[in-house]
């Protein structure tokens, strides 16, 4: 028998986060971050994980139906459990929610067993890079001219090579914002666009072909994640400069080959709060194999020991709600130089703790 100590505790907690002020893409209005935290103990050392989501109702899930599942395991057997709490949310439904829920409980696994061998989680998967390129993420729909240029010109200033706006389906206005954003940051940082599948694709190679003049080197999203035909006529239409993107919302490998094998994206995004630890970690291979890069979605300081361990990485989304949001309410893993992710190299497990005094006030009951 293994002298591992077993998982003898599950705690889960759910908050809600209010942003700075209205937000919006160009299909959906916010006013607030929720998100699951999963605590898991083995004796003294403990693991974290979290996920951005209807944190109330996973929560309910990871209480009611994962706990059973891993209390009383090893994390030596973290694929078992993987594929049990998977097979336990079978009749509930695996996609959106309930991969969620596993998603968190599943980095926390992968937290306390690199916690338990007194590892970073990039030495536990095998590190290829020691620090992380990422680029800046925002520019909501909501934002002023002069919270939009003030937001962009502070990226540029951190020393971010690229950053990312929100654009809606109407072409005049996303030109407006594009001619913006470029005037703020200048001819020598790179561009990004997100239209979070706000148009159909004639509508948005019509967008685009208006755009080409401000050298858009990326594109995430102009048609649905779904219509993977879409996403490849679109990738016929851009000039070679400028890469498709998309695979957010991404919950399993099977998701993610099919718009691999229907050569949908240029750049495939992940997101381990959906798709958990294991599920980008598999992802990533699945990428290597395609050759095609990888770029992880939000939540940085979760997604930096993936980012150090991938394959193949592209880079991390530095979206302003998620920075902000585990700047107030956990310990964090790394800082920002010359637009790098620069881990704390002293860290064990993925480097996150939750910081229960300052959380208190956002959480949510039961």
């Amino acid at each position: 028998m293994s002298a591992v100590p077993l998982i003898d505790d599950l705690e889960v907690a759910s908050y809600r986060v209010p942003t700075q002020g209205p937000e919006a893409d160009g299909t959906l209005e916010w006013d607030a971050t929720e998100l699951v935290v999963v605590h898991l103990s083995a004796g003294a050392v403990h693991g974290m994980g979290y996920s951005y989501t209807a944190a109330t109702p996973a929560a309910a899930l990871v209480r009611e139906k994962l706990a059973p599942c891993v209390v009383g395991r090893s994390t030596e057997d973290i694929p078992m459990l993987w594929r049990d709490m998977q097979r336990t949310l079978r009749n509930v439904g695996l996609p959106g929610l309930g991969m969620m829920a596993i998603a968190a409980v599943d980095q926390a696994l992968w937290d306390l067993r690199a916690r338990q061998l007194e590892l970073p989680l990039s030495a536990l998967w095998g590190q290829l890079r020691t620090s992380v390129p990422a680029y800046g993420s925002g520019g909501f729909l909501t934002y002023s001219e002069e919270q939009l240029e003030a937001q962009l010109q502070g990226w540029v200033e951190q020393g971010f090579a690229a950053v990312k706006i929100k654009l809606g389906a109407e072409v005049s206005d996303a030109e407006r914002r594009v001619d913006l954003a470029r005037r703020a940051i200048g001819p020598d940082v790179s561009l990004m666009v997100d239209l979070n599948g706000a148009c159909d694709r004639r509508d948005a190679a019509a967008m685009l072909a208006r755009l080409a003049p401000y050298e858009i080197a990326w594109v995430e999203e102009p048609v649905s994640s779904d219509d993977l035909a879409g996403l490849r006529w679109l990738r016929d239409q851009v000039p070679s400069g400028t890469a498709i993107a998309a695979g957010e919302y991404g919950w399993d490998l099977r998701y993610f080959r099919r718009m691999l094998e229907a050569g949908a994206v240029d750049v495939l995004q992940a997101d381990a709060t959906r798709c958990g630890y294991t599920g980008f970690l598999g992802t990533a291979h699945l990428c290597e194999a395609f050759g095609v890069g990888l770029s992880a979605h939000c939540a940085p300081g979760i997604h930096l020991p993936l980012a150090r361990a991938a394959p193949v990485f592209t880079h991390q989304e530095y979206f302003h709600d998620h920075v902000r949001l585990e700047a107030m309410l956990f310990q964090t893993n790394h800082r920002v130089e010359a637009g790098q992710l620069q881990p704390d190299e002293d860290c064990i497990g993925h480097g996150m703790r939750l910081l229960r005094s300052e959380a208190e006030p956002f959480r949510l009951s039961p």
